[in-house]
């Protein structure tokens, strides 16, 4: 069974047959310093584009489809040390992102210790 990619970092793809996400979040800041003056309120400069950042957070049911082995993939990526292609499931590149951090929560063990659950959640830093 072909499954649609939703999104596609380095060579790992999200996609409702591996790790889907639930959520996608983007947070892009431009810097805007504050110069003191006497006698009147701080003035502000902008000076340049300041941090971009991206946090994936999804469930994987591991016995459903994919397997327990996604988040070692996604860690391998980060294993990497290089940045990673961001492409969306439509085409649209993102630009080159690092895998700043990636945390895991297992849930509903089995007797073998295997989880029937895992969360995740991905932060991304932008590579510019």
């Amino acid at each position: 069974m072909q499954s649609t990619v939703l999104l596609a970092l380095g060579s790992y793809r999200f996609s409702v047959s591996t790790g889907a996400y639930q959520k996608f979040e983007r947070t892009t800041a431009w810097r805007w310093p504050a110069t003191e003056r006497i006698g009147v309120a701080p003035a502000k400069q902008y000076v340049g584009p300041g941090e971009d950042e991206i946090s994936i957070e999804g469930t994987i049911y591991p016995h459903y489809r994919g397997g327990l082995r996604q988040i070692d993939q996604m860690r391998a990526q980060a294993g990497l040390g290089q940045p990673l292609p961001l492409i969306t499931g439509f085409g649209r590149f993102l630009g080159n992102w690092c895998i700043e951090k990636i945390k895991e929560n297992q849930d509903y063990l089995m007797s073998d210790g295997a989880p029937r659950k895992i969360e995740f959640t991905i932060d991304l830093g932008a590579y510019s």
